[in-house]
């Protein structure tokens, strides 16, 4: 069905005439007729009786009136749901638990005029099709990885360096350290399940190893998180990387989590240098959402930068 001529049809039920729809329209008065004349041999039925007063409904056109209103109201709806500026801006964080989930958590709350759609889309590769199409407007990252370069049309600007952190059980080697250096960790196993071969994650890892000499393991079934804390509780040998967000409730420096289901569970600092996981924001250079902007600006004055003197991370990764 032609929405137009279901438009005019119902700008000549709201005047009354041809005449003064067609004007209401900026179209001609025959352009009207036309269209109102295609309209009824769509439907098969007379929808205006002309009389000299201008142009009446008849039966058909009475019950068709309401139905023709609701095709143009959803049309707008339809429209506006994809319109810059008007559509939600939708943005890709890997997944709910971590910093960029948190990070889209502080700009709603700084911005919540901002309608958002966030999502959650396992690789680069999958959120760089998706900025290109405009499917979503922006992902985090946390790196570029080495010989996969992003294509020229994607911009991308690094908005947080996440400390990593050492987590241990109560008979950790290292459960009573205030501190831990890079060194120290030599000989210590870091268990890491759901490390997936490919994933920038992955590479940042492997430049992590390289880099000093850890040991980091990825085998066995990744059940979570929560398994994985009780494993790491439970297992002296075992220890594991988290950033600083991750148990935000654990205090620092070795002391334990007294909490009753907190397993004695130690957050200990890594220095001398702190690996730092960064993210970067990308997203598609002509994208004009004007939340996008104003997205990118919140970034900007709520990140501390990148590139901190005594911090670590791969020499290929996005620079600030």
């Amino acid at each position: 069905m032609d929405l137009e001529a279901v438009r005019t049809f119902a700008a000549i039920a709201e005047a009354g005439q041809f005449q003064k729809a067609a004007v209401d329209l900026s179209v001609t008065q025959q352009a009207v007729s036309k269209r109102v004349a295609a309209l009824e041999r769509d439907l098969g039925v007379r929808l205006f009786t002309r009389t000299p007063r201008g142009a009446e409904l008849t039966i058909d056109g009475q019950a068709f009136l309401p139905h023709a209103r609701e095709l143009l109201r959803v049309a707008e709806r339809a429209v506006a749901s994809v319109r810059t500026g008007h559509r939600p801006l939708r943005v890709d964080v890997i997944n709910s638990r971590g910093a960029a989930s948190g990070l889209m958590r502080g700009f709603h709350r700084a911005h919540p005029e901002i309608d958002l759609d966030v999502l959650m889309l396992f690789d680069v590769e999958t959120a760089v099709t998706a900025i290109r199409s405009g499917a979503i407007d922006a992902s985090f990252r946390a790196v570029a990885a080495p010989g996969r370069p992003f294509p020229e049309d994607i911009k991308s600007v690094r908005v947080l360096d996440e400390p990593l952190q050492l987590l241990t059980g109560p008979d950790h080697a290292l459960a009573d350290a205030t501190s831990v250096t890079v060194a120290e960790l030599t000989g210590h196993r870091i268990w890491m399940p759901g490390i997936v071969p490919g994933t920038e994650w992955a590479a940042y890892y492997d430049d992590l190893v390289a880099e000093f000499g850890l040991t980091i393991e990825a085998t066995g079934p990744n059940f979570g998180s929560d398994a994985l804390l009780d494993t790491i509780a439970d297992t002296p040998a075992l220890a594991t990387f988290i950033s600083e967000r991750t148990l935000p409730q654990l205090p620092l420096g070795g002391t334990p989590d007294a909490r009753p289901a907190g397993h004695g569970l130690r957050r200990i600092p890594v220095t001398d240098p702190t690996p730092v996981y960064p993210h970067s924001l990308l997203w598609h250079r002509d994208n004009p959402h004007p939340a996008l902007t104003t997205l990118r600006t919140h970034l900007a004055a709520a990140s501390p930068g990148g590139d901190t003197a005594g911090t670590w991370a791969p020499g290929w990764v996005i620079p600030r």
